[in-house]
């Protein structure tokens, strides 16, 4: 699952309006904001393997700190605490946690067994990346009920805060368009990649976020 994470953090601003969407989507996304970084420092690993599902070329052979369920949980309830002390409004802890769990749910629809329940647990997995037709379709459906939702609940205050939306908008379905075709030369390449990524993702959404507002 890629679209349907941000789909979520879009959707999310609806409930929280005074977190960022930056802070939304690192919510939704911190398991794999997180996991490049681990496999970076070789404490998860990562193998290409073309043709491992129909979806993608990788074998993700271990990452129990990243995208384990009850990982996630742990992560969640620090970055609630985190984002509660900064915001402190109704439903911030429990939005963030309940971000930060979604994505091993929207990961255990889409992936082969391969999901911990928690590091060194049994791993599990539906398998929905089996079929492309049907994995798009999903992301697809996730992704323009999240920006309908954040369009419905914010409005620009300026080019900034409307182009900047639509870029992102636009940039994110390219590069999930992007995971269908050839497969990355390396590990090393993946994760340099992943990183910057996330970086410009989290530093993008911040900057035209703050010049949208709540929709009257």
């Amino acid at each position: 699952m890629f679209l349907g994470h941000f789909a979520l953090g879009f959707a999310a601003k609806r409930v929280t309006p005074g977190l960022s969407l930056a802070a939304l989507f690192l919510a939704a996304q911190f398991a794999d904001f997180l996991w490049p970084i681990l496999v970076a420092l070789g404490i998860e690993r990562v193998r290409i393997d073309p043709g491992n599902t129909a979806v993608t070329p990788l074998d993700f052979v271990s990452y129990p700190y990243s995208h384990s369920l009850a990982m996630l949980v742990v992560w969640g309830v620090l970055l609630g605490l985190v984002y509660r002390r900064f915001v402190p409004q109704p439903l911030v802890f429990g939005v963030t946690l309940a971000l930060v769990v979604s994505h091993w749910v929207l990961d255990f629809v889409t992936h082969r067994p391969d999901l911990p329940l928690y590091p060194g647990g049994l791993k599990v997995g539906l398998g929905l990346w089996s079929s492309i037709a049907a994995t798009v379709a999903v992301e697809a459906v996730l992704y323009g009920a999240g920006l309908w939702i954040y369009m419905r609940c914010t409005r620009a205050r300026g080019g900034v805060g409307r182009w900047g939306f639509y870029l992102l908008a636009v940039l994110l379905a390219a590069a999930y368009a992007a995971n269908f075709g050839p497969p990355p030369p390396s590990v090393t390449a993946l994760y340099a990649t992943a990183i910057g990524a996330a970086a410009l993702i989290v530093l993008w959404s911040w900057w035209f976020d703050r010049r949208r507002q709540g929709a009257a």
